[in-house]
């Protein structure tokens, strides 16, 4: 067991360690620059791109380091131990992944009410800009810090385009990527037909939003069978592995085939599981 311990402690010692002296994503190899890029991208879409990546891999880090140490005390199985420091230090990522999903499903609502107040403004007499910053007051609740943001940032510098790729960056979505570029066009272009052109993006993003919410709907029970199947088994042996018995059987050789198999079935079911209930994900491709 002391052993055990000590190589979960140096392993999540190494992690943090890792995390915090990495080196610079222009100095690092193209799989770890693709790793950090997707941790970036997954940190901004979950509303939180301030921290940094590495900063995410230390929490993962310490997430394992003690889930393996505090199911090790509890049962003295060290495969079991092992297998829940993996699950945890999986655990930050796949909250992120919810938010993101959460926050995604948030705004793809209140887009076309935004749109709404933009075309009012703009029929009002506002500047495209005006009605824009209009929106961290008037704008849905969801929406407001990242147009209080552009409002700020364009009082300082003038620069409407400079102020909208900000702005994109910020919101860090799909929806908001063809809003934000609509409207550059707009600007653009000039003309007359603004109010058209805004009155017709909302009523397109309204008819986007109602088809994916049936199906989402109907997708539900998919997903959470999915997870439920997957979550029990582990529930189970989490208090299975508290007996002394069953904790010998684990950490005898066939415990740890009987543990691999286990695990490689959850996660195959569930990826295949997952696939089959998929709806098309909008990628960011105006970023």
């Amino acid at each position: 067991m002391g052993a055990l311990v000590g190589l979960v402690a140096g392993v999540g010692l190494w992690l943090v360690w890792a995390s915090l002296t990495l080196p610079a994503e222009a100095e690092a190899p193209g799989h770890a620059r693709a790793a950090r890029a997707w941790l970036q991208g997954l940190l901004e879409r979950a509303g939180i791109g301030g921290v940094a990546p590495r900063a995410l891999i230390a929490l993962c880090g310490a997430c394992a380091v003690a889930a393996g140490l505090l199911v090790q005390v509890a049962s003295a199985a060290p495969p079991v131990a092992v297998t829940f420091a993996m699950i945890a230090g999986w655990a930050p990522i796949a909250l992120l992944r919810g938010r993101a999903r959460r926050r995604q499903r948030e705004f793809a609502m209140v887009w076309p009410e935004a749109v709404d107040h933009l075309s009012s403004g703009v029929r009002a007499g506002l500047s495209l800009a005006e009605a824009l910053a209009g929106l961290a007051i008037r704008g849905p609740e969801a929406l407001r810090p990242a147009f209080d943001s552009f409002a700020r940032d364009y009082q300082a510098s003038g620069r409407f385009g400079p102020c909208l790729d900000r702005l994109k960056a910020t919101l860090a979505d799909p929806v908001g990527d063809r809003v934000v570029e609509a409207l550059r066009i707009a600007r653009e272009v000039g003309g007359t037909e603004l109010g058209r052109l805004l009155r017709s993006l909302a009523g397109h993003l309204r008819e986007d939003e109602r088809v994916r919410s049936e199906l989402e709907a109907r997708q539900a029970w998919t997903v959470n069978g999915a997870r439920l199947a997957v979550a029990a088994p582990w529930a189970v042996l989490l208090v299975m592995s508290l007996s002394s018995d069953a904790a010998a059987a684990f950490a005898s050789a066939g415990g740890v085939v009987v543990l691999a198999i286990g695990a490689g079935g959850c996660l195959l079911a569930y990826q295949l599981m997952m696939r089959i209930g998929r709806l098309p994900a909008e990628q960011r491709v105006l970023r």
